[in-house]
């Protein structure tokens, strides 16, 4: 009797003292204001496009601190917390005086502490100001506290720190954190089971953590579930219902996607709190899968790179720097993405598109695959085999090397490295080298990210875009002229999407093309569908040697694999554009039934090599010209056209499509579709052609 007297003596004082607070508040509050600034400090966190967490980063005390709001939980366990912790929080101001003499009345009763008198209130100002022992005056200071932030706050603001500070055990603070360490997902949606475990988690969250001690976790959830208060919030039978739902008995690790991103983003900007990337967690969660479950089938020091963008906007989707962050055999920690690498044969689609617009060539178009020696280069293909005379297509879907030079010689390197510029790409030459034949088969250094801007002007319809960097650098699609006319690409993209999947894999309706640098270092694949690209690079990232990879047989499948687990629906390719066609060999203009050409415009001979006469000129209209013909009125005129020299007779093609039947007059008239630029070229009988550009006004 005489302890219960003493206790009652001492919550009595309290009352008193909590009196004079109330009346002395004002000067209280002037002179030793809340210490609010430190529950500014939470984790830093990564976003994906949608708001979703990649990854976060601990406090520098090492908590995993979220920061919450009341937008982010479900509503169902708010009303759950409140019934719980503090039934009258919406209406007092910072201290509860029914709950205090509730109380004090079940102790003086009982002799023992029945229930609690904090206020959520109070709670928060011991999260926010914490006392290392409780004592008299440490209560007294939190009641002035609870007092002065409900002075200074809202109550959804002080709901809101209480979400983000509450203890759940460990270095877990704050429901966000506790939901998705626990539970493995977002505040957003509870069930009944998972928001009472919540609630109760934060009075004593070491004696209750559940993957240590889960009879008490169960015990504390179901005095939470049968609180006559919370069953007015949840409904009659609820408790029973969720009782019989698991405790989770393992603590799950906090998202931690796009690790080299987040990474870059924090050296960027070292005092943001949040960075809103362009990936979609969806995706970069299947991509990451799919580089880990690869990488297990690589050699130790083998890694791998992706990069899947959007093509119509120039979004970065999912990025993957390497196949493990942590891996320090396979320095995880430098980002292939962006590192210079000889990207192989992955190149020789432009080339292809650069001599279908030029109308040098037609998919049918027999082209040799033969030794050769281009002044002294002498290119072999990747198995040390020919196959002959080969059509255009064949040769690109093969991948083979000496066709793919002869178109390049023909086109011109300088006129292929200046279509990338039109993408924002600037692939690397040797140190004071000009561009070479050798660009064709991979001897320029390009990045897995450049490579997958390239590809995304393919997929785009020509319209180059570029690539953003996930983070803060915007991506855009770009004013430029198009890297290849529509016709073009439509030729590239229809041989390209008829190339069998590797071994194993099924068909996707993509485009893709693969490649391996000069002594099995790097191995490529890239494709596309109508809207989105991925790009995947394998090797070692010190440059080593990898004997056995190659982009097909190592580089495709992963490729495929990823492209299928991503989750994006396959957008189809677009319709062949204006003037587009595929003709059988037979009715192919007859300068365009062989490709000999050099790059003067001058015809090979196909027996010796030696070169003979000149080939025609285009005078008029001279290249680059701007012609106004009535485009702009709806009454567009003819162009006459004209040329010299070449041997008649001649064919001329509008951007690829045959103008007429074949003409011995060294002009011509053309009636062009509408306003723009058009590629005109003319083909004379021994398969000489001159090719100009013009824009129609």
């Amino acid at each position: 009797m005489k302890r219960r007297w003493k206790i009652s003596i001492g919550l009595g004082a309290c009352l008193l003292l909590a009196a004079c607070a109330v009346v002395g508040i004002d000067a209280a509050d002037r002179a030793y204001p809340p210490p609010l600034e430190n529950a500014t400090i939470t984790s830093r966190e990564v976003l994906d496009a949608d708001g979703q967490l990649l990854r976060a980063f601990a406090t520098p005390q090492g908590r995993w601190r979220l920061k919450t709001s009341v937008g982010d939980v479900d509503p169902r366990f708010l009303n759950m917390l409140v019934a719980y912790e503090d039934r009258r929080f919406y209406e007092h101001g910072g201290i509860d005086v029914m709950a205090i003499g509730r109380a004090a009345l079940q102790l003086l009763t009982n002799g023992r502490i029945v229930s609690g008198a904090s206020t959520l209130s109070m709670q928060v100002a011991r999260l926010i100001e914490p006392r290392e022992t409780r004592s008299f005056s440490a209560k007294l200071l939190q009641v002035v506290r609870a007092m002065q932030i409900e002075r200074r706050l809202t109550k959804q603001q002080i709901l809101d720190l209480y979400l983000t500070h509450a203890p759940y055990g460990g270095n877990l603070e704050g429901v966000r954190a506790a939901s998705l360490a626990w539970f493995g997902k977002e505040p957003k949606r509870l069930t009944v089971a998972e928001a009472a475990l919540l609630v109760a988690l934060p009075q004593s969250p070491e004696m209750r953590r559940p993957d240590r001690k889960l009879q008490v976790a169960l015990a504390a959830r179901e005095r939470v579930l049968t609180r006559p208060a919370v069953v007015e919030v949840t409904g009659e039978g609820e408790a029973e219902r969720a009782a019989n739902d698991p405790v989770p008995r393992q603590r799950q690790q906090l998202p931690a996607y796009a690790a080299h991103l987040a990474e870059a983003a924090i050296r960027r900007e070292p005092k943001a709190q949040d960075y809103r990337s362009t990936l979609k967690r969806n995706i970069q969660q299947k991509l990451e899968e799919v580089a880990r479950e690869a990488s297990a089938k690589l050699a130790p020091k083998v890694s791998l790179a992706m990069v899947m963008a959007d093509a119509t906007t120039g979004q970065i989707v999912g990025e993957v720097g390497s196949a493990d962050y942590f891996d320090a055999g396979r320095s995880g920690w430098i980002d292939m993405t962006r590192v210079l690498r000889s990207p192989g044969s992955t190149l020789k689609p432009f080339i292809y598109g650069l001599a279908f617009e030029q109308g040098l060539v037609s998919q049918e178009t027999m082209i040799e695959d033969r030794p050769a020696d281009f002044f002294g280069y002498r290119p072999k293909n990747f198995d040390m085999t020919y196959q002959g005379d080969v059509t255009v297509r064949q040769a690109l879907q093969l991948s083979l090397n000496v066709p793919a030079v002869r178109l390049l010689d023909a086109v011109g390197p300088s006129r292929l490295m200046i279509r990338f510029r039109r993408a924002d790409v600037r692939p690397v030459l040797p140190a004071n080298e000009a561009p070479g034949l050798a660009i064709g088969l991979g001897g320029v250094g390009i990045t897995l990210k450049d490579l997958v801007q390239s590809y995304a002007a393919l997929a785009n319809g020509g319209q180059p875009v570029r690539l953003g960097n996930g983070i803060d650098e915007k991506p855009a699609v770009l004013d430029n002229e198009a890297l290849l006319e529509p016709q073009a690409i439509w030729n590239v993209t229809d041989i390209l999407s008829d190339v069998l999947p590797p071994t194993g894999s099924r068909r996707l309706g993509i485009a893709y093309k693969t490649g391996t640098s000069y002594g099995y270092r790097d191995a490529w694949s890239v494709g596309y569908d109508g809207r989105y690209v991925l790009g995947v690079w394998v090797g070692r990232p010190d440059n080593g040697a990898v004997p056995g990879i190659a982009g097909y047989m190592t580089a495709a499948p992963i490729l495929f694999e990823a492209f299928a687990r991503s989750g994006v629906a396959i957008t189809p390719h677009p319709p062949a554009p204006a003037g587009a066609v595929r003709l059988s060999q037979s009715d192919l203009p007859i300068g365009q039934r062989r490709f000999a050409m050099t790059a003067s415009g001058l015809v090979r001979s196909s027996l010796g090599g030696g070169i003979r006469e000149a080939a025609p000129q285009i005078v008029y209209p001279p290249e680059g010209a701007k012609v106004d013909l009535g485009a702009l009125s709806g009454e567009i005129s003819p162009l006459v056209l004209k040329l010299q020299g070449g041997r008649p007779p001649f064919r001329w093609l509008a951007n690829g499509k045959p103008l007429s039947d074949l003409s011995r007059r060294r002009t011509n008239e053309w009636l062009p579709e509408g306003a723009g630029f058009s590629t005109l070229t003319v083909i004379d009988a021994a398969g000489r052609a001159a090719t100009v550009r013009v824009f129609v006004e």
